[in-house]
């Protein structure tokens, strides 16, 4: 049976690390999609005040079923 998927691109945040933040993306869209598949990040950056790291951001493509 073909299958079509849907690709949608999130922005996890941590104060911890990148792989924190890849992982909140992540997780709190897993309990509102079905399916989910693939996730990928596609960039990591952080948000820096007065010269300490503050925030941790990644962004992730993220995979899942499309019903339709």
């Amino acid at each position: 049976m073909d299958h079509v998927y849907r690709v949608i691109e999130l922005i996890g945040t941590s104060t911890k690390s990148w792989e924190d933040a890849a992982k909140n993306a992540v997780e709190s869209h897993a309990k509102t999609l079905r399916d989910l598949r693939i996730a990928e990040v596609r960039q990591l950056d952080m948000k820096v005040e007065e010269g300490k790291v503050v925030l941790y951001r990644a962004k992730v493509s993220v995979s899942f079923k499309y019903n339709q």
